[in-house]
């Protein structure tokens, strides 16, 4: 099956671009969402999201074993869409170094051997400026790091800005 990342910058467009990849599947959908609602302004933005995707999807929330979820998941195969990479690194940072390891590693093995097909968003840190403190370093640095690993390991990567898709490797493109 096939395994997609869509990558974008904040208000890209990338989840919209991300619940439209999935819904196109063919599969029945499962979102797993990262988020935790640790202020208002956050449990405002899942809410927006909630309200967006179809009442018929599938939910699992899940803030750190990422890897665990898809080994679930993988006897009924559903289209998953994990939203998004960045929230879940940030989880993964807070827990602990041991920690962040373990469930990245998890996560990239059960990736590779998940059978059905997969959409996972992250934003794309890349492009923007050099953080001024430590963790902002350590974060852009692992996210873009993630997003390598996650890039080498997907059949299709994607890239949104202002809700325009740019396909920079695609499964149906030859060469």
């Amino acid at each position: 099956m096939t395994h997609t990342l869509i990558l974008g910058g904040i208000r890209s467009g990338k989840s919209a671009e991300a619940e439209r990849a999935a819904a196109n599947s063919g599969r029945p959908v499962t979102y797993v969402a990262t988020a935790t609602a640790g202020d208002g302004e956050m449990l405002d933005r899942i809410e927006r999201h909630r309200h967006r995707r179809p009442d018929h999807w599938g939910l699992v929330e899940e803030p750190l074993a990422l890897g665990r979820v898809l080994r679930e998941q993988a006897p009924s195969a559903p289209c998953l869409l994990i939203d998004c990479m960045s929230l879940w690194l940030s989880n993964l940072l807070h827990a602990g170094e041991q920690r962040c390891q373990k469930e990245r590693d998890d996560f990239l093995e059960a990736l590779v051997e998940y059978p059905g097909p997969l959409v996972i968003v992250s934003n794309e840190v890349g492009l923007g400026i050099i953080g001024m403190d430590p963790l902002t370093r350590r974060f852009g640095d692992e996210l873009g790091w993630l997003n390598q690993a996650l890039a080498q390991r997907c059949h299709n990567v994607r890239l949104v800005v202002a809700g325009l898709s740019l396909d920079l490797k695609s499964a149906t493109r030859s060469g």
